[in-house]
């Protein structure tokens, strides 16, 4: 019976001295925590300083994106020998100089897919990949600062694809007017006199114009995330049917060493493309189409995948 009595207390003064060790192991942890904490505060107002430093800034994130699969006699579905895949890179890269009379930004965005059905049992069918996603945007804006947020601006834009058709139909846009930086990291570009080049081979459903070139671009990196979205819009004073705009929205989110997850889409209503492409048809739809009748469906894009960013 004493032994019993004693291993009682024994095992009570053990469960005592362990909760007190957990609390004491949390308490303890609490404190590191707020230490890490108070010391990644002064890490991001380091940080901040640096950003805000004139000089030349430069980066780079993106997606890559890629689904291959190969069948052999599986006969549950329609093609039963095929090799298929998908693949899909997007690249967001950005040089910017900031002096404190002037500014000069650069930045560019490139989305390519490529896709493939190879369909084993079909001779004429094609075996490699096809191009389907191809964005190929540059920009430069250069400005002389009036004030810390309003300055005298020129901005060259050029926009195309590069897989297939390079340059048809190929956009530039020059010209000059105002850009206002409201918050960090936001651009905001007017410019009323703006000539936007078009380069196509078909004449009948492409034309250069003067008109108002509008960006407002908007890049920032919050600890592990990367985020820019960038508005491009022309508007013809000519006719409407000539305007166009481009709304491109890319995520990224850091897991390890700069690789994690990303997402991008796109949106574009551009009518001379949309015309080039019905002319483009066989056979051509009946009545022919023009920019007065031709449908002008919304085009977008999106890519989900593996995320860098350097």
């Amino acid at each position: 019976m004493k032994r019993l009595v004693i291993s009682c207390f024994a095992m009570l003064a053990f469960s005592a001295s362990f909760a007190q060790t957990i609390d004491d192991l949390k308490a303890e942890q609490a404190v590191k925590k707020d230490s890490i904490k108070a010391i990644q505060g002064r890490v991001n107002a380091l940080q901040s300083q640096i950003d805000a430093f004139p000089g030349w800034k430069t980066g780079a994130f993106g997606t890559i994106g890629a689904n291959l699969s190969k069948f052999n006699n599986w006969y549950s579905q329609g093609t039963p020998n095929n090799s298929s895949g998908n693949i899909g890179v997007t690249v967001n890269g950005f040089a910017n100089l900031d002096r404190e009379n002037y500014f000069w930004r650069n930045s560019a965005n490139i989305n390519l897919q490529w896709v493939k059905l190879d369909n084993k049992d079909d001779p004429t069918d094609k075996e490699g990949f096809n191009g389907t996603t191809d964005v190929f945007n540059v920009t430069s804006l250069y400005g002389y600062k009036l004030s810390p947020k309003f300055a005298i601006s020129a901005l060259g834009e050029y926009r195309t694809s590069i897989i297939n058709n390079f340059n048809d139909p190929g956009y530039l846009d020059l010209g000059v007017g105002a850009t206002w930086t409201p918050i960090t990291d936001m651009v905001v570009v007017i410019h009323p006199l703006n000539y936007n080049f078009v380069f196509a081979d078909n004449d009948a459903a492409y034309e250069s114009s003067t008109g108002a070139k509008i960006v407002v671009d908007y890049t920032k990196q919050l600890g592990a995330i990367n985020f820019k979205t960038n508005f491009s819009t022309f508007q013809s004073y000519k006719d409407g049917d000539l305007s166009n705009w481009t709304w491109i929205n890319s995520f990224g989110y850091t897991l390890w060493k700069g690789i994690g997850v990303g997402f991008e889409f796109g949106l574009r209503s551009n009518k001379q493309e949309a015309l080039g492409n019905a002319l483009g048809l066989v056979p051509v739809p009946t009545p022919t189409p023009t920019l007065d009748n031709v449908d002008n469906d919304l085009q977008s894009y999106y890519l989900l995948g593996l995320n860098y960013s350097f």
